[in-house]
């Protein structure tokens, strides 16, 4: 896998949906991770969708590494989405789920073939290749998305609660995958979670989103620290109480 650089920029990124206004204004380093925690209906899984192509601003830029790609379609933007629901075909097998993450058509060359296997091999599915979705374990298909998210390469990872339906130790386990992967790649990872202390496993940005605003940002370890912000304390039960 080749390294890559590229920081993300939203640059007073308005959208609405029903009643709600929203507004967005973000910068993330290139090989940093974001962590976005908030209450249901904030605008977590919306912001991702502005940068993967999903939903459409209307005004305002979003910018990954140097290009601004606020109008371009999905398929043409330098980004990889993993969500909760993983997303497989179920007519076929993981390595042709995965293969997917290479060529739509499922025309492999050898080193997409070995891209494929190494991933494989990485989220442990190892003699798994053949089987079918509805053979896997919830968590088992969740790899498989991952996997696929592996091949494809792009430099900027969105994860919309991508680990919630896993049991704790198989959560951590991918997010120490989904680390290792940033330090080797120098990816740059942004993921909703609705488990705050996920952003410790990461030397990470921890920002708080409320009422579709980022009310809060800063230093995961600072930010859910007995002296982070108040709205955190609040959001998480803990107001008066020592959090980490």
């Amino acid at each position: 896998m080749k390294r890559h650089n590229a920081a993300i920029e939203l640059d007073t990124v308005r959208f609405s949906f029903g009643q709600a206004e929203m507004l967005f204004n973000l910068q993330l380093g290139a090989g940093e991770t974001g962590v976005i925690v908030g209450p249901s209906g904030s605008g977590k899984s919306t912001l991702l969708n502005l940068i993967a192509g999903f939903e459409t601003p209307q005004s305002g830029r979003i910018r990954i590494g140097n290009a601004d790609i606020s109008n371009e379609p999905p398929a043409n933007r330098p980004v990889t989405m993993v969500f909760q629901e993983n997303n497989l075909f179920a007519h076929l097998d993981v390595r042709s789920n995965i293969g997917l993450g290479r060529s739509p058509s499922l025309k492999l060359s050898n080193t997409d073939q070995a891209a494929i296997q190494t991933a494989i091999d990485r989220v442990e599915l190892t003699g798994k290749e053949h089987r079918k979705p509805a053979e896997l374990s919830g968590g088992e298909r969740q790899r498989v998305a991952i996997a696929r998210a592996l091949v494809r390469d792009k430099p900027v990872l969105l994860l919309d609660e991508a680990f919630a339906s896993l049991g704790p130790a198989l959560r951590q386990q991918m997010l120490d995958l989904i680390r290792d992967l940033q330090r080797e790649t120098g990816i740059t990872i942004l993921m909703v979670t609705h488990t705050p202390e996920d952003a410790l496993r990461f030397n990470s940005t921890l920002l708080f989103l409320a009422n579709g605003e980022i009310k809060a940002q800063g230093d995961a370890a600072m930010m859910l620290s007995s002296s982070g912000p108040q709205a955190i304390r609040d959001y998480m039960g803990t107001t008066g109480h020592k959090l980490l």
